[in-house]
């Protein structure tokens, strides 16, 4: 007798938001990229009470801009593109709630704790709890489905996503045991983890969005040039500049290395080129993330012998890889997996991109020729970064919270 083969069903949750983790996350962090950046702007101007005895402010807003914002995008992207890379079915409904959840309430105690609220680091102690379950239980469900199907190929990822998990423990325990030094290893680990899994899914989309998008306008067929030699290179140099900064401080190691990362990734950047993506916000505003993060390089490159402070070489990086090349991505994500095109993206997305290169302007490269008006520089810089995600917020947020308009799960 032959068996019949019932159909699957169809996947379901109670709100549009829980369809897919890009929904919740990236709704999430742009909301945070606002109300982080405006309680940054009290705390950095001394308007809190914040105890800075048990962690120093620069930290905090380091970790959060890490593993807050960052980490939020980063479980969006990947909790998403797992699917599509491995044809397994990632956590929604009520599963992805539980792991939004657990960011959401770290998040929470990190923001109290920058406000005041109560006495010594017992929020921080919360948070470390909610804040390792959600790492960990996103970690363990792209483990799971990548190795369900032999996808090795993502190992790289895997590997980054595992030592995320190490350098946020690391943060903590220099926290609750009195080590600022633990913290900021854990703080910058985690840093440059996050401009690794750029660098590494920038190299997959930026070139395939660019031949995409591009070719589909029906005109011409698109290819550009992509090198396993470069991409070697990169990893090699990026993998030493790494290790010099954080852990070997040499001002020649430190500006060889990362000038090797800015040189293989401009060569990278010419590889990539069209002139066709200065019609469409959403490659080109790629195309400046990357180029903007050369640049950073070339500061780190040129730090040790120009005076000028390590932290602009590191805003720049930030800026540029953390905060420009996320907002690019969510932008072009968002369109095409709530089944809208991604050639008429909202009016807004120009003036979004345009307001966080003025952020990189006005952070990066006016206090290297203008340090007397070093405050006015950050603060227009962290109006700029507001502003830029109220926008986002404005355009991105009722498609994210809405049904697809074909139907479809997603």
């Amino acid at each position: 007798m032959q068996s019949i083969s019932l159909p699957s069903k169809p996947p379901t949750s109670p709100h549009p938001i829980l369809n897919l983790s890009f929904r919740i996350f990236f709704s999430a962090a742009a909301l945070f990229a606002v109300i982080f950046m405006v309680l940054w702007s009290f705390v950095f101007t001394g308007h809190t009470n914040i105890d800075a005895q048990t962690l120093n402010p620069l930290y905090w807003h380091g970790h959060e801009m890490i593993y807050g914002y960052a980490l939020a995008v980063v479980a969006g992207f990947l909790l998403t593109a797992v699917k599509t890379w491995t044809g397994v079915m990632m956590p929604h409904g009520y599963k992805l709630l539980g792991i939004f959840v657990c960011w959401l309430l770290a998040r929470l105690g990190w923001v109290g704790f920058g406000l005041g609220i109560g006495q010594g680091a017992w929020l921080l102690y919360m948070a470390a709890v909610f804040d390792m379950l959600f790492i960990g239980t996103m970690a363990f469900v792209i483990f799971r489905a990548v190795l369900q199907v032999k996808q090795y190929k993502q190992m790289g990822i895997l590997a980054k996503l595992a030592l995320l998990t190490v350098g946020n423990g690391l943060c903590y325990w220099g926290v609750f045991s009195a080590n600022m030094n633990l913290t900021k290893i854990g703080m910058y680990l985690g840093f440059y983890l996050i401009i690794g899994l750029i660098l590494t899914i920038g190299r997959r989309v930026v070139p395939f969005f660019i031949e995409r998008g591009l070719s589909m306008d029906g005109t011409e067929k698109v290819t550009v040039r992509n090198s396993k030699v470069q991409d070697i290179a990169s990893l090699l140099f990026f993998l030493a500049f790494f290790i010099v900064d954080l852990f070997y401080p040499n001002k020649y190691l430190l500006t060889i290395t990362a000038l090797g990362v800015a040189v293989v990734n401009i060569v990278r950047l010419i590889g990539w080129y069209h002139r066709g993506i200065w019609q469409k916000p959403l490659l080109w505003s790629l195309y400046i993330a990357f180029l903007g993060m050369c640049l950073s390089f070339l500061l780190y490159a040129l730090q040790p012998w120009l005076g000028y402070n390590h932290s602009i070489a590191v805003h720049g990086l930030s800026i540029a890889g953390v905060g420009m090349m996320t907002l690019a991505m969510m932008a072009r994500v968002s369109l095409g997996h709530t089944g809208r095109s991604i050639h008429t993206p909202p009016k807004t997305v120009n003036i979004m991109f345009g307001l966080m290169v003025l952020v990189f302007i006005s952070r990066v490269l006016l206090p290297i020729v203008d340090m007397d008006n070093y405050l006015l520089w950050i603060m227009i810089a962290q109006g700029a970064w507001i502003a830029c995600f109220v926008l986002f917020c404005i355009s991105y947020l009722p498609m994210l919270t809405r049904p697809r308009p074909d139907g479809l799960f997603g």
